[in-house]
């Protein structure tokens, strides 16, 4: 079991850690697009996202307090979800499509974190091939 779940944690991250690398190395456009949705300080906001999903995605991938590191990726995914992908606001219907795709998908990786959180906090230390137990 314990190697099923480190499997899933190498998967489950790859989103994230691929999506950090672009809010580092794609700043700027990034937060253009940040900017047209209305965010304030998008360049800030740009960075600072990527470094939740960094920090999130290695801690659970390495398990380190895999709990917390579930609880950062949660609370990235949730504020993009309803920030960056307001189908709702669409008028053209294939953009509401593609929003409504986008949304849809962070709300259901906050989910699969969410899993992951209760996984690690209720487990403890009997779920082996981590640094270390939960935090929480």
């Amino acid at each position: 079991m314990d190697v099923i779940v480190l499997v899933g944690r190498i998967l489950f991250v790859l989103l994230f850690l691929n999506s950090a690398f672009g809010h580092f190395t794609k700043t700027e456009g990034m937060a253009g697009y940040a900017e047209s949705k209305g965010v304030p300080s998008p360049r800030l906001a740009t960075q600072a996202s990527g470094a939740v999903q960094l920090v999130g995605a290695l801690m659970v991938l390495l398990g380190v307090w895999a709990d917390l590191g579930a609880l950062l990726l949660v609370l990235f995914l949730l504020p993009t979800a309803l920030l960056m992908h307001p189908f709702w606001k669409e008028r053209d219907p294939q953009a509401r499509q593609g929003e409504t795709i986008q949304f849809t998908k962070d709300v259901s990786l906050a989910g699969a974190a969410l899993m992951f959180f209760g996984l690690y906090a209720g487990a403890g230390e009997e779920l082996g091939l981590t640094v270390t137990g939960p935090l929480f």
